[in-house]
Formats: structure tokens, C-alpha cells, sequence
């Protein structure tokens, strides 16, 4: 004899779906660092550590290109602040009431304003005038760079730590997810080092790239609705 146990999906999330909305902004982001890679030709965008005249040489023939990095980076902040609004939304939906959801909160917002600002200090350095001008060159490179930089990846190592952290207690994501998103976390803290230790640097891309898939992965498997009885669906 067969028995079958009917379950009642309870009310379902109201928001974007936060898994497109990182994928999109993992593809507007990246579609940003293209025109100034040497994929799109050469000088290449200047490391931390070039002299100023290298810099100055690359604002100078790359105006354009960093032109339409800036315009698409400053661009995907913008499904960064919905992606971080959604799923915190989503955390508390789910019944979190604990002070991860709101730490991620502040970690996406961050880091979404400060790849704003970046974008926009990079903006205002195509501009002929300050090209030419090494002293004020040298100043917005610097400026931009500890926003883009450790100003991204140490506030965006809080977003996902809010996150794994969260869905950790309360299992709402699966293990291997959250033990590599604590992993990703922790090494967007250390980078907070580059400012003092420049060999430190590497620290900023390894919590960059491995941190954009896991955002797409966290955004499409956390749940969206709750079966009564405490079962939860995607």
C-alpha cells in the first residue's frame, strides 16, 4: 500500500530574481574591463606600482577606452545595489533576523558606491587636462584605485560573508557554497593589506572573480519560497 503526502507551498518572495540580477552584473562588469585589457589593444591599464609616466601615457592614448570602462563600470553598480537589496529582502522573507542579512546590506551597498565613485574618479581622468597634469594624474589614479581596488573587494567580502554566513545556520544553502563563500570573504578581508603591503594585491582578484561566480550561484539556489512544514523550494 502507497501512501503520498501532499505538502502546501507557502507565499513565494516578491522581487527580481537575484541570480539573473548578478549574472547581469557579472556581464556588465566584465564587459567594462575589456577596452582596457590587451585584448582591445596596447598600453594595457597600468598596475598600482607604474611609474607616473607609464600612467600618464595611457590616459593620454586610451581616453576612449577608459571613457567606456568607467561608463560601464559606474553602470553595474546599479544590479549590485538591486542584487544586495533582493537577496537581503529574500534573508528576512525566509524568517532571518539575524545581524548577517543586515551586514550584507551594508557590504553590497558599499561596495556598489565605491565602484560608483571609482568609475567616476576614472571618468574625470579622460579628460585631456588631467592627463597632462602628472601631480593631479598621479592623484585620481591613486583615489581611484583604493575605491576599485581594496575599496571593492573588502566590502564586497562582507556582502557574500553576510550571505554564507546566514544561510549557514539557518541551511538554506548548500555547504560546499558556504564554506567557499567564507573562504572568498576571508580573502576579501586581506586584501584590506594591499594599502599597506603591496605584494598583497593578488588578494583583490581572488576575491573579485571566484566572488562574482559565487554570487550568480547563491543568487540563483537560495530559496524563494517555503513549503509549510519547513521545506524550502528555489
Amino acid at each position: 500500500m502507497t501512501t503520498w503526502q501532499s505538502t502546501t507551498v507557502g507565499p513565494k518572495h516578491k522581487g527580481p530574481p537575484p541570480g539573473i540580477v548578478a549574472t547581469v552584473f557579472v556581464i556588465v562588469f566584465l564587459a567594462g574591463l575589456f577596452p582596457v585589457t590587451v585584448l582591445n589593444g596596447t598600453p594595457r591599464f597600468p598596475g598600482p606600482d607604474e611609474p607616473i609616466g607609464v600612467i600618464a601615457a595611457f590616459f593620454t592614448a586610451r581616453a576612449s577606452a577608459v571613457l567606456l570602462c568607467a561608463a560601464l563600470q559606474f553602470g553595474s553598480a546599479v544590479p549590485l545595489g538591486i542584487f544586495t537589496a533582493t537577496v537581503v529582502s529574500r534573508l528576512r522573507f525566509l524568517g532571518i533576523r539575524a545581524a548577517g542579512a543586515d551586514i550584507a546590506l551594508f557590504g553590497g551597498f558599499l561596495t556598489a558606491f565605491n565602484m560608483m565613485a571609482s568609475a567616476s574618479v576614472l571618468w574625470a581622468m579622460t579628460y585631456p587636462e588631467v592627463a597632462r597634469s602628472e601631480p593631479v594624474l598621479q592623484f585620481a589614479y591613486r583615489v581611484s584605485f583604493a575605491l576599485g581596488g581594496p575599496g571593492f573587494s573588502v566590502p564586497f567580502g562582507l556582502l557574500i560573508a553576510g550571505i554564507a554566513v546566514t544561510a549557514g545556520f539557518t541551511r538554506l544553502l548548500p555547504k560546499w557554497l558556504v564554506i567557499s563563500g567564507l573562504v572568498i570573504a576571508a580573502i576579501g578581508e586581506l586584501s584590506w593589506f594591499d594599502i599597506l603591503v603591496p605584494k598583497a594585491l593578488p588578494l583583490i582578484p581572488l576575491t573579485r572573480f571566484p566572488g562574482f561566480l559565487w554570487l550568480i550561484a547563491a543568487g540563483f539556489l537560495l530559496p524563494g519560497t517555503v513549503e509549510r512544514g519547513g521545506t524550502r523550494q528555489p
